[in-house]
């Protein structure tokens, strides 16, 4: 049986579900404390790239953030956390949800994305691996798990070191 999610920026009557969504989903309250964080940072934070994909009641079940980071002194996001509620994981409600905010950023005139997570997952958006455009980051991670995407193919992706929002601690 095939959902169709309906994608929406969040609204502040989201904060919790949001919260209770990267609880259930990470069994940890490191990236539901990090999108709070997030959401505080005036630096890090862009209203309307914030998406959730509600099920057919209209709760919120999926959610991908992008905030504000950079590739050495170019301004880019970075997508993270990305959280499905468990009982609604591999049914599309996540992919709905960046593929809603890739949209919301590409219509916002955003031109790059930054992702670290699972290289067989996020190529399906258009991410590639970061290495290959240069990109890298100041602590070690496995070189698939870093990818970027341009969301304007007049933009190439430049090259330089991400840094990341303060909350993330990187």
């Amino acid at each position: 049986m095939s959902t169709t999610w309906i994608t929406r920026a969040e609204t502040r009557a989201d904060i919790p579900a949001i919260r209770e969504i990267n609880l259930a989903a990470f069994g940890t309250e490191a990236e539901a404390d990090l999108v709070d964080a997030l959401r505080a940072d005036a630096d890090a934070w862009i209203e309307g790239l914030s998406v959730v994909s509600t099920d057919g009641n209209g709760r919120p079940v999926g959610h991908a953030l992008l905030t504000r980071c950079h590739i050495g002194d170019i301004p880019a996001l970075c997508l993270a956390p990305c959280a499905v509620r468990p009982e609604s994981q591999r049914s599309g409600a996540g992919s709905a949800a960046v593929a809603a905010a890739l949209k919301a950023a590409q219509d916002m005139g955003e031109h790059y994305v930054v992702v670290l997570g699972h290289p067989a997952y996020y190529p399906r958006f258009g991410f590639t691996r970061a290495s290959a455009h240069g990109i890298g980051l100041s602590i070690d991670v496995p070189d698939e798990a870093l990818m970027a995407l341009t969301l304007d193919a007049a933009h190439p992706l430049p090259g330089g070191t991400v840094r990341y929002a303060a909350p993330f601690g990187i």
